[in-house]
Parts: C-alpha cells; sequence; structure tokens
C-alpha cells in the first residue's frame, strides 16, 4: 500500500482541520516547502498536498508556493485545492505534479472532469469527500444528496483510474478510519482507492493494506507522533 504524507495549506502555512472545520484550525509549520523536504527525507515515497484556500475560494490561491514545494523535492507529488479548470490542472502538471486532484469539479462540472481524464489519464484523481456515505463540496462546507460511491461509478465510465476518499466524520479525530465505508466504496469502484481521515495508528495502516486498499493518506498523525512514517513504510 502507498502511503501520502499529507501537506494541508492554509494563508501559506502547513495546518490540520478538525472534521474539515475552518475554525479548528492548528499551525504545524511556517514553511511547507521544508515540510515537503522533511517527509521526504523521512522515506516517503509520494506526498499528498492540499491548498485549502483554493479549495474554499475555488482558485489557484498558493499556486506559486505549490510549485516551489514541487521543485524542492523528488518524489510523485499529488495535488489538490481550487482547481475548476482546465488550464489550471495543465499548468500544475506542467509545473511537475505527478497527480491533480479534482473535488468540487466533479459534481459542479462533469464536463471539464471528463475532459480532463480525456486529455491526462492517470495524471487526474477525484477526490470524493463524504459525511455518512454523501458528497460534500466547496473545501466540505456543503453537504450533497449524492451518494460517493454512485458518483465514483459515474466518473469511471469517464476513464477516472484514482479516487481519494475522505470520511469528514473522521478526519482529523484521531479516532482511526471509517473502515466500513471504505471496504464498502473499494468494493464497487474499479478504480485506484487512496483512503483519508482518520488514520491514527499504525494498526489503522495495517488495515487498510489487509483490505487491500491502494493507498493511504495520513495527515494529523504524523504531526503529532501518533504515527512514525518510518514504521508504517
Amino acid at each position: 500500500m502507498n502511503i501520502f504524507p499529507a501537506i494541508d495549506i492554509k494563508n501559506g502555512k502547513c495546518v490540520r482541520l478538525v472534521q474539515g472545520d475552518f475554525a479548528k484550525l492548528e499551525t504545524y509549520g511556517d514553511d511547507p516547502v521544508e515540510m515537503a523536504l522533511n517527509w521526504m527525507n523521512q522515506g516517503a515515497q509520494y506526498l499528498h498536498i492540499i491548498d485549502l484556500d483554493g479549495a474554499l475560494m475555488g482558485e489557484a490561491v498558493n499556486k506559486t508556493l505549490i510549485k516551489n514545494m514541487v521543485e524542492a523535492v523528488n518524489v510523485p507529488v499529488q495535488f489538490g485545492g481550487g482547481v475548476r479548470d482546465m488550464k489550471y490542472a495543465e499548468e500544475m502538471i506542467e509545473a511537475g505534479v505527478s497527480r491533480v486532484i479534482l473535488g468540487t469539479s466533479a459534481l459542479s462540472n462533469k464536463a471539464f472532469v471528463k475532459e480532463a481524464i480525456k486529455n491526462y489519464g492517470e495524471k487526474i484523481a477525484v477526490s470524493l469527500d463524504a459525511k455518512n456515505g454523501f458528497v460534500a463540496v466547496r473545501g466540505w462546507t456543503e453537504l450533497t444528496d449524492v451518494k460517493a460511491a454512485d458518483l465514483a461509478t459515474e466518473l469511471e465510465a469517464y476513464g477516472l483510474k484514482t479516487v481519494v476518499y475522505t470520511d469528514i466524520s473522521k478526519d482529523g479525530m484521531m479516532a482511526g478510519p471509517n473502515f466500513a465505508e471504505i471496504d464498502n466504496m473499494n468494493k464497487k469502484i474499479k478504480s485506484n482507492l487512496i483512503a483519508s481521515g482518520g488514520v491514527s495508528t499504525a494498526e489503522d495502516v495495517k488495515k487498510l493494506d489487509e483490505m487491500g486498499i491502494y493507498g493511504c493518506v495520513i495527515g494529523k498523525a504524523l504531526y503529532t507522533g501518533g504515527i512514525e512514517l518510518k514504521d508504517v513504510l
């Protein structure tokens, strides 16, 4: 299973949110470039970078900073947050991003998602962020009546190969992932599934690996010491 250390950026700093709530924000570093190098030097084979400002505002807020991070490391980077048009997706791929993650646009602009997958294939992933199985959009601030598994199946028909699935109720809570929902999603789709949200211990990582999950994103647990990256690698 692939391990993805998460670096979430807000106001140019490395932060973590609790259940996607921007009012519950903790800062873990002032220099995201330094943080990217830190995880790479600890053995990370891939990085998961999210522009929270971009996700909330729907535009390229921290673009230059993210480009600097990609340039600084020599491991693949998947990036998301505010990618709502082809120009931005293209620019980040040209800047060296290995996989661009589309979020809100998967619901609001399916034509864009379809075109992005057609143009860039496996370099495009879709992040499905859900609460009780239903998709949330706009930086997790709006809950929809669309089931995450149904949307994933629809997007697979476009050729989607990678889904990042986050259970918002578990994210940042340090209480373990929603294994039942992750397993359900993994069984319903053919795409590579990257599980995110609530991964708190090495046992959580082991269980996801045993479930046959393609990858998992680890955030808060790495910053608080709940998980040592070298142990799970």
